[in-house]
Formats: C-alpha cells, structure tokens, sequence
C-alpha cells in the first residue's frame, strides 16, 4: 500500500497529515506535481505542465490497495477502477456506486460554462476540512488493514 497525492491542488495541511499518517503506519507517500510546483516530499515526482499529466502519472502508480488523494473526479474514476481508494482532501471518500453520477454532474456543469454560465467555485477550506480528511484516512487504512 502508499498514498498517492495529486499534489498540484493539494493543500499543504492535507500534504501534511498524509506524511504524518504515513510515518506512523509505515505507508509511503508518493506525490505528483508539474514542475510549477515546490513539494518537499520522499517520493516526489515531477512531471511537465501539461492539463493531464499529473492524473496519467497517478494513474500508472496506481495499483490496486493504494489510496489516491485527488479533487479530480475523472482520476478518482480511473484509479477505482483500479482497484485503489480514493479520497478527497475535504474528507470525502469517492465511492464506485456514486462515481458514475459524479461525472455526469461534472459534464453539466463544464456544458454550463461553455455556454458562457457559471458554476460555484469550492468553499473556503476550514480546519474542520483537516480533521474530516484525516479522520477518512485513518479509516481507509485501517478497513484496508482488517480485510488483509
């Protein structure tokens, strides 16, 4: 098992708590970004700056038991049908019997601003974000653990 961070969007207290929850269980955290960005990270991985790079890089680190952090919900599709878990780093774990409809979601709302409307932006990120986040690794880990 390791924990792969998309880690161009990723907020550094989320960057944070995944390299603290792996130091204690021994699980190693992998991070993917273009070279725009400065992550401090055991294994970093730097790729170009083009749109999809970053999410083909995870995907082929991907393997099945591994758990992906991503706001991307075309990549969390991808590395579940990998067999891996995915989260948020709000906390909120995608789940294969809601994905589907995660993307039909997404369709819409890229439909309605390329018709020139708008779409509401995430809300303001909260320490209340950090401890569900944390509290949805911890748990992901440990599922992960009873069932091997």
């Amino acid at each position: 098992m390791k924990i792969l961070v998309d880690a161009d969007a990723c907020p550094r207290s989320v960057l944070q708590i995944c390299r603290s929850v792996g130091q204690r269980f021994g699980i190693p955290v992998w991070t993917v970004a273009s070279f725009n960005h400065n992550i401090i990270s055991d294994h970093h991985v730097v790729v170009g700056d083009d749109p999809q790079e970053v999410d083909i890089k995870v995907i082929n680190l991907t393997e099945a038991g591994d758990v992906v952090v991503t706001q991307d919900w075309g990549l969390a599709a991808m590395v579940l049908s990998k067999g891996a878990r995915c989260l948020t780093p709000n906390g909120r774990e995608y789940r294969p019997d809601r994905i589907d409809f995660l993307l039909e979601e997404r369709e819409a709302k890229a439909k309605i601003r390329r018709a020139g409307g708008r779409t509401r932006g995430p809300k303001k990120r909260t320490g209340e974000d950090d401890k569900r986040f944390e509290a949805c690794l911890l748990r992901i880990i440990a599922e992960t653990f009873t069932n091997t």
